[in-house]
């Protein structure tokens, strides 16, 4: 469900039009709705209800401090994958002790941050990681509370790009080997090796793939505590997904149906539980907006010009991911539809948001909304063809506010300079 919807015709983000909002600031933009964040964070975390659990939300899906801060307000903490993640978490007002540091490739600095900014957890991918993590907090003075990120080979049943829990996968230690590198764990300096961590992937419609993960991850805990260890916290990760296609027969599972998958496969084990939803949070909770440019008849094809570029909204040139696309203004009942590939004006033939997708007629002016696009929209956004950065906006009731403004050209060269041997 979300707060996007047409009203007289008209669409608009919970009680403020569109169209008013692309006449004063312009478009593409992105449009996030607080009563969707609100209600979409509530449903994940009351399908939890019974279990010692803390959702922390993963900034890579969406970054705009807005949004994290309002989260937060409503109880979150943060999972981060880099240091500015987690300057962007602290800067939000999260709560070091709510927010876990996780990420294949930190680097030294990034680990002596999480250290001094004393996070919750740091979930460590590999040896060379927990060697260099036990040196720096032996050097601090700090004990960093772990926990091992295992790779159960389990495939998630999602996009090959975004599944990371297969053993060639990148991410983890591969989870037959977690046993040897808990005990080397135990014998190190400034290391606490308190929690197991699991992340199989993104985009998830399926709970077979948790389950099979999950089941792993709890013979492993019983496993180390039969060893000695006192393993007190299970990361579970996120991956959860939402339905891009409302078309399509596939739908995800619903949060209850996970929260109740978590309860029967490790809801006993007497852990304390971290989550780390993204997308199935802020996904719905987000449109782009953009203006038709013009409409191009070719010989074979017909195409809708937007404004917006992959610049702005990267997924289908990434993945080929598929986003609804609707007219802002509501085509009448009697309308008829023409398969149109909609794209936009960056010099890539990749730039194309969708091929012979059925629209109404369309011309140059009109607007359209990409639904579906608070996750792995804006935050993966750049400046491609010297094209300025997507502005955010976020409404609340029957107010909106920019949260994020579209940067001048002045701002967007100000870092460059001409070296000294040219003129």
């Amino acid at each position: 469900m979300h707060h996007f919807s047409y009203r007289g015709g008209v669409l608009h983000a919970e009680d403020v039009a569109v169209p008013r909002i692309a006449d004063e600031i312009g478009t593409p933009f992105y449009c996030y709705s607080t009563a969707t964040l609100t209600r979409h964070y509530r449903v994940f975390t009351e399908a939890l209800a019974g279990l010692d659990a803390t959702v922390c939300f993963a900034i890579k899906a969406n970054s705009n401090l807005a949004v994290i801060r309002t989260l937060i307000g409503l109880g979150a903490g943060c999972d981060v994958v880099s240091g500015g993640e987690l300057q962007i978490a602290l800067k939000a007002g999260a709560a070091p002790a709510k927010i876990v540091f996780s990420g294949v490739g930190k680097t030294e600095a990034e680990l002596r941050l999480a250290l001094a900014s004393d996070v919750g957890q740091i979930n460590v991918e590999s040896e060379a990681e927990l060697h260099t993590l036990s040196k720096i907090a032996a050097v601090m003075g700090k004990t960093a509370r772990i926990a091992l990120r295992v790779n159960p080979d389990v495939d998630a049943g999602s996009l090959d790009k975004i599944s990371t829990g297969r053993k060639e996968d990148k991410f983890g230690v591969e989870w037959t080997m977690a046993p040897a590198l808990y005990r080397k764990a135990r014998t190190l300096p400034g290391i606490d090796p308190s929690g197991v961590a699991v992340h199989i992937g993104s985009q998830i419609t399926s709970l077979a793939p948790f389950e099979a993960a999950f089941l792993r991850v709890r013979d492993l805990v019983l496993m180390l505590r039969a060893d000695g260890f006192d393993i007190r916290h299970l990361d579970l990760g996120g991956g959860l997904g939402v339905p891009y296609d409302h078309n399509s027969n596939q739908t995800p599972p619903s949060p209850e149906e996970y929260g109740a998958m978590v309860k029967r496969t490790v809801g006993d084990i007497g852990c304390a539980f971290t989550f780390e939803p993204g997308r199935v949070i802020v996904g719905n909770a987000g449109i782009m907006v953009s203006r038709v440019i013009s409409v191009k008849e070719g010989t074979s094809r017909s195409f809708i010009i937007v404004d917006a570029g992959m610049n702005d909204l990267v997924r289908p040139a990434m993945y080929g991911a598929r986003h609804e696309i609707i007219p802002v203004l509501e085509a009448p009942p009697s309308s008829t539809t023409t398969a149109m590939d909609v794209v936009g004006p960056v010099c890539e033939t990749t730039d194309c948001f969708a091929k012979g997708y059925p629209l109404p007629p369309l011309r140059a002016g009109n607007l359209v909304a990409f639904l579906t696009a608070g996750a792995y929209g804006a935050v993966m956004a750049s400046s491609y063809n010297a094209r300025a950065l997507v502005p955010e906006v976020m409404v609340s009731g029957d107010q909106y506010a920019v949260v994020r403004r579209r940067p001048s050209f002045e701002e967007m060269v100000a870092l460059e300079q001409m070296p000294p041997w040219v003129e």
